[in-house]
């Protein structure tokens, strides 16, 4: 037993050591293999037998209150360790496969953001954010798939406004990542009654200028966050749309009217989390042993949707034929290779299937 323990705690401090975003256990008909996904890559580390990796799932699942004796269906759970002075809490899902049961950990180290100057890769886009969180009232969105660092955009927004307009902000999240002692966190609970929808409305009474919603995710929902924006509040949520245009037709399927899209949304951002050129490997696959020696290895590329071209994509969005012009996703990529900051590899992923 005190050997599992003993590989555990090396697995989540490796994986604390490399930045790693995810720790798999994956099983096969005679063994198992662990893999790490370091940044966009999914790295295979070691190779166990499936007793020990038995034990190694039996373990993390008892650490964090799952039930061990249920390898039949899927479980979630979570705890968070100590790991040199700092504290990392671990998601743990696990999934019953034709071998074996499998065990995904996710990993969120609980240190302090990083500001949104190191967050993003052109300081254009920064200043623009920044500029919009001035704003008393309104609906501020983030887009983007999952894994595009729009929580952790989202939090260090919080910090900047915080420390610059020292506003009360509650944020509803499902689960909250990164605690913060400076602003209230509510963590969505269905067992007990607490979702979105119920959450939301609770905060409202809670005398809030800023309210963070981890994801407009149904119609109630979407209808609340537009009525927080209408009365006094700078509402600030992430969806899962394509692009940034994509969040005024997804608003317009949860039964927004367009007119109060009209009033409460000031600027959609759609993100992409991209690698960045490493200056050792250049265009050949970046090593683990590379990667450490590294301190930025990501950053955000923003598609901010706002003022004119906003109100453009309103009209286009009623049926009317609208000439906007913004800075695409496309584009920013394409900048970032002819500046060198990316690879053609990385553009070719993020936009080799959007048209002009």
């Amino acid at each position: 037993m005190y050997e599992i323990e003993t590989l555990s705690d090396r697995l989540i401090d490796e994986a604390c050591k490399l930045r790693a975003s995810d720790i798999h256990i994956v099983p096969r008909e005679k063994d198992a293999v662990v893999h790490y996904r370091i940044d966009d890559d999914l790295i295979r580390m070691k190779k166990m037998k499936r007793e020990e990796s038995h034990r190694l799932i039996s373990h993390f699942k008892f650490l964090a209150s799952m039930d061990i004796g249920e390898r039949r269906k899927p479980q979630n759970g979570s705890l968070s360790v100590k790991r040199e002075d700092a504290s990392v809490h671990l998601r743990l899902s696990t999934l019953p496969t034709v071998y074996d049961e499998s065990l995904v950990i996710r990993v969120l180290p609980q240190e302090r953001i990083p500001p949104l100057n190191k967050l993003s890769l052109f300081s254009s886009s920064t200043a623009k954010i920044l500029s919009l969180l001035n704003h008393s009232h309104g609906l501020f969105l983030f887009t983007g798939p999952t894994g595009s660092g729009k929580s952790t955009t989202l939090y260090s927004l919080i910090r900047y406004a915080k420390e610059n307009f020292n506003r009360n902000i509650i944020t509803l999240e499902d689960p909250v990542e990164t605690k913060s002692e400076d602003i209230l966190q509510v963590q969505v609970n269905e067992k007990a009654g607490i979702t979105y929808a119920s959450g939301l409305k609770a905060i409202l009474r809670h005398d809030p200028d800023m309210i963070i919603l981890g994801e407009i995710r149904d119609a109630e929902t979407a209808k609340i966050a537009i009525r927080a924006a209408l009365t006094g509040h700078l509402v600030l949520s992430t969806m899962h749309t394509k692009d940034a245009k994509g969040a005024i037709y997804r608003l317009l399927e949860f039964g927004i009217k367009l007119s109060e899209i009209e009033q409460t949304l000031i600027a959609v951002a759609a993100q992409r989390l991209v690698d960045l050129r490493c200056p050792y490997c250049t265009e050949k696959p970046c090593s683990v042993y590379c990667k450490l020696l590294r301190n930025t290895r990501r950053a955000s590329v923003y598609e901010l949707l706002y003022g004119k071209s906003l109100s453009l994509c309103m009209k286009e969005a009623q049926g009317e034929h609208a000439v906007h012009h913004y800075v695409t996703l496309k584009r920013l990529m394409q900048k970032g290779v002819a500046l060198g900051y990316l690879t053609d590899k990385t553009y070719f992923r993020w936009v080799l299937h959007e048209v002009e």
